[in-house]
């Protein structure tokens, strides 16, 4: 097990590095010298086993009522975040978590600041919290797309200056250190696809009449600026990546990989916090043997 840890670790941006992600092997999986078949079924193990730890953890989260957790999921299209949460939180209790989806701004979110829309859907102690993107795309398709700054009528804004960027970053930063010292693990995963893989996925896509749905040719508008977005996701992991909100780059092309290590971080990362069930006091215990009584005594009692 301490291997596997090491491994997981390989996956975390330092805080303080640049992170290049070209140092990331979207492509990914596992050790190439055990047979294809093998990675898939310890992969399948693994996520099994977190799949059931983090459902356990959640109990204990919700019974303590102290921690809360963020996780939160940035990529390009077709990397696989739906999917990925879905798996990994298959075993949870629907009333322990809940999941945000963070699209276009509406009229009302561009009338506050950039991160008054999430903050809105934090989660609450005892609850687990899921941002599928998140205030994250203020770096991201902002950057990529500096006219979107207008829409929101900041005074004296100006993203053609490095100021403008470098002051987004603090301020998110800020505010996960504020959501840290209150109570909220933040675990952040970036689902590193290649453009092999998100070209096939696209044509998967358009080929199948049940996956119409998915495909808007926005999708493949934005596949035209491919190397800004790993610009912009290489500054922003550089920038965000912190000891109290630390990022991971999870290798995508394979989903059987991806939803295997994200499962075993978050089970690792929760399991990490040593929550424990509320302990009762001498005299609680004793009034619980009172009610005990209590209901034994009722008419009718077994």
């Amino acid at each position: 097990m301490k291997s596997l840890d090491e491994l997981l670790d390989r996956f975390r941006v330092e805080p303080g590095q640049k992170c290049r992600l070209k140092d990331y092997n979207p492509g990914w999986q596992g050790d190439e010298d055990r047979p294809e078949d093998e990675r898939r079924e310890y992969a399948a193990k693994v996520l099994e086993e977190s799949v059931a730890a983090v459902s356990e953890a959640q109990e204990l989260l919700y019974a303590a009522d102290t921690w809360s957790v963020l996780v939160i999921f940035q990529a390009l299209d077709a990397a696989g975040k739906d999917g990925t949460i879905k798996h990994v939180m298959s075993g949870v209790n629907p009333q322990g978590v809940s999941v945000a989806s963070f699209k276009q701004p509406s009229a009302m979110e561009l009338d506050h600041d950039f991160l008054w829309r999430c903050n809105a859907a934090l989660p609450e102690r005892g609850r687990i919290g899921i941002f599928n993107r998140s205030y994250y795309e203020e770096v991201l398709i902002v950057k990529v797309h500096p006219e979107l700054v207008a829409a929101q009528r900041i005074p004296n804004a100006d993203p053609d200056r490095k100021k403008f960027w470098k002051a987004r970053y603090a301020s998110i930063n800020q505010f996960e250190e504020h959501l840290a010292r209150n109570g909220t693990k933040i675990l952040k995963f970036f689902l590193h696809i290649s453009k092999d893989e998100q070209r096939r996925r696209f044509l998967k896509r358009l080929e199948d009449p049940d996956r119409h749905w998915k495909f808007s040719e926005a999708d493949l508008h934005e596949r035209d600026f491919w190397d800004d977005y790993q610009k912009a996701y290489g500054e922003m992991l550089t920038e965000t990546s912190t000891k109290y909100g630390p990022w991971h780059v999870i290798p995508a092309d394979h989903k059987w990989v991806s939803r295997a290590v994200v499962a075993k971080i978050l089970a690792r990362e929760i399991n990490g916090l040593k929550v424990k069930r509320p302990e009762l006091s001498p005299e609680e215990i004793a009034r619980l043997g009172e009610y005990r009584e209590r209901l034994l005594n009722e008419d009718g009692g077994n």
